[in-house]
This record gives C-alpha cells, structure tokens and sequence, in this order.
C-alpha cells in the first residue's frame, strides 16, 4: 500500500515575539493612516486661517441675514439703481435661468441678435414688454435709464462691450418740486387696505400673465381655471408664487417683493374667482 503524505501548512508567525510585533502592528498602522488623513484635511487644502473661505469677511458674509430692513424717506430724491442691482432684484428670476424664453445671461448665442439689434431697440421693448416680459420687467417703478443699465449689464455678459447710460438730473427746481408733492402725498393718503393693496401689487406685478392667461397662468376671474388651485389651500398658492411654478418665476419675476406683498396680491386673484 502506498503512503498518503498531508504536508503541514506552517504559519509565518513561530515566536511569542513576532505575535507581539504582529498585535502592534495592528494597532499602530490604522491609527498612523488616520492621523495622516487628518492632517491633509486640515493642512493647505481644509479649514485654516489660510483659506479665503475661512476669512473673517467670508464668514461674515455667510452669516449675513437673506433680508435686510431699509428705511427711506419718501420725500428724498431718487436714487437710481446700478444695472447690477436691477438685474438683481428684477430681471434674475428669468434672465439667470432662462424662464419662460428669456435669453439667459451670459449665453451669447441667444443674445447676439439682440446685441445686433442695439440698446435703444432692446430697452423700447423691454420698457414696453416684449411677448412674455411685463412691462420693465414687473416693476413699474424702474426708470428708463434703469432698464437701460439692466441691458446693458446681461449684455455684456453675453458678448457685448456697451456702455452704462448715466443718470439725468433733474433741475433743483423740480427736484424741489417733487420732494414737496411726496411729502404731501404721504401726509395725506391713508395706508391702503389689503384688497387695494393686493390689487396694487397685482397690476404692477401680475397683469402681464394673469390679465391674458399668458403661458398657462389661470386668468384673473376665470373660476374654472381657478377652482383646482383653490381647492388645494391659501397656503399651497402662497408657496407657489413665492418660489415660483411651471412657467411662474419666484414672486412673479419681482425679487424684492415682501412674501406679505406677494401673499396680497394671491388674496386679490383669489377673492376674483370666488
């Protein structure tokens, strides 16, 4: 008969020593890698005074509150705003996302026809409206320079090298003459109830879109049209037109509306299709 061999597999740990250094071993290495681990996310690349986003500035920006309270006194001259600004709290809630076929800013094929077509032509339309833009952008008070600036800044952003129109003054005299006639308007009107309110705010805002029914928005007095929407809840219809849905960009395409201001004009449309 022949012999049947079983070769013992022998471990490469054979003294009490190297089962020591082995148990060490497995203590030191992970602790090692993780104190490394550390001090990469920590060093030049993760939160030190170096980095910009570690600044004082920065970390006060970020803290800064998302509204701000501003006190004006309605008798003082008007203070035009940058083209920036207007963008800001008029134009970005379409031209930044490209909402309801508005050329997005900083896309220069969709602007260069525009561009073609020079500043005088774009700011008549966009004062006038132009298909699914409201008049000045939905806010009423905007000058004419204004809009022009707001032009100017999207299109230079998208391809052109235009100028920013300065203000014009108005004489002394009429400035004088205007400041009188605000202050007697504000010492003598009432402060508007909320329906006149909500219909204020509706027919400098709303109108372009809910007036006509434009892109798919529910007509102002149309009951079939508003009944679904007014069966889901007065809250449910302020969080749309504050955020804004479908084709309806955020507070109507008017940042700087309070939601107090936006939630009066939706009592207004609503009370219309009662």
């Amino acid at each position: 008969m022949s012999e049947v061999k079983i070769e013992e597999h022998s471990s490469p740990i054979k003294t009490p020593k190297q089962l020591i250094i082995v148990v060490v071993l497995a203590f030191v290495v992970p602790i090692a890698l993780i104190v490394m681990l550390s001090q990469l996310v920590t060093g030049s690349g993760g939160f030190t005074k170096d980095n910009p986003g570690m600044s004082d500035e920065a970390i006060a920006k970020r803290l800064k509150p998302v509204g701000e309270v501003l006190v004006t006194d309605p008798s003082a001259p008007k203070v035009e705003k940058s083209g920036k600004q207007v963008v800001e709290t008029a134009c970005a809630a379409c031209h930044a996302t490209g909402a309801l076929d508005a050329p997005k800013i900083g896309d220069k094929t969709a602007w260069v026809k525009r561009i073609q077509a020079g500043l005088d032509t774009i700011t008549a339309n966009a004062i006038k409206g132009v298909r699914q833009m409201p008049a000045r952008g939905g806010n009423p008070d905007l000058s004419d320079t204004e809009i022009a600036r707001a032009i100017v800044y999207m299109a230079n952003q998208s391809g052109a090298n235009w100028q920013e129109p300065e203000s014009k003054p108005a004489p002394a005299v009429k400035q004088a003459i205007v400041a009188a006639a605000a202050t007697t308007a504000a010492a003598s009107v009432s402060p508007l109830s909320d329906a006149s309110k909500g219909k204020t705010i509706y027919e400098a805002n709303c109108v372009a879109c809910h007036a006509a029914g434009v892109a798919g928005a529910p007509k102002a007095g149309d009951k079939a049209a508003w009944a679904p929407r007014l069966k889901g809840g007065m809250d449910a219809l302020y969080a749309s037109s504050i955020k804004g849905k479908n084709a309806m960009p955020p507070k109507g395409g008017n940042l700087s509306l309070a939601d107090a201001d936006v939630k009066a004009a939706v009592d207004y449309l609503a009370g219309l299709a009662k």
